[in-house]
């Protein structure tokens, strides 16, 4: 009798450490993904409902973390086709920008003009660049034409110098 008894008690043992393992592996899978889903995209430009944060964004990408995919993520299809077809940040900034920088500091227009010409889902953003290429101090101006869509922001062309 003490046999059967034990015997039951192991198998009702077993079945509840299967469980118990069981529910931890569903409670650890949840615990994953969940963590999974608050995590930004590196790959991309997260910020994307401003366009001046857009703008700078997208040049720090570029020139700062050297990544032509990342920057090319808020740009409209065609930009982002032609700037993903340079395939390195700095082809990009030599064959659109006119300009090289080994790194660079990147800001808005601020200096008592609007930061930004913006009328609904249209904005245009004046940056200033600083940096260096090579050792030399090279300052820029540019400035971008951004679009609305869905509440987030997309480059949408770049601009003639406005000097």
């Amino acid at each position: 009798m003490h046999s059967s008894k034990n015997y039951y008690s192991q198998v009702y043992s077993a079945k509840t450490f299967r469980s118990k393992v069981l529910l931890l592996t569903v409670f650890t899978c949840f615990l994953l993904i969940l963590n999974g889903c608050g995590r930004e995209d590196k790959t991309k430009i997260n910020e994307v409902d401003n366009p001046e944060n857009v703008a700078i964004a997208f040049f720090n990408a570029l020139y700062n973390e050297k990544n032509v995919e990342k920057a090319a993520s808020v740009c409209n299809p065609k930009l982002a086709r032609l700037i993903l077809h340079y395939r390195s940040p700095e082809a990009v900034g030599r064959h659109l920008f006119n300009m090289s920088y080994d790194n660079v500091e990147v800001r808005p227009d601020t200096d008592g003009v609007k930061v930004r010409e913006q009328f609904k889902d249209n904005a245009i953003i004046t940056i200033y660049l600083d940096g260096y290429y090579q050792e030399n101090l090279i300052k820029e101006v540019k400035r971008l034409a951004l679009v609305q869509k869905n509440g987030k922001w997309y480059i949408d062309k770049i601009l003639k110098d406005p000097f």
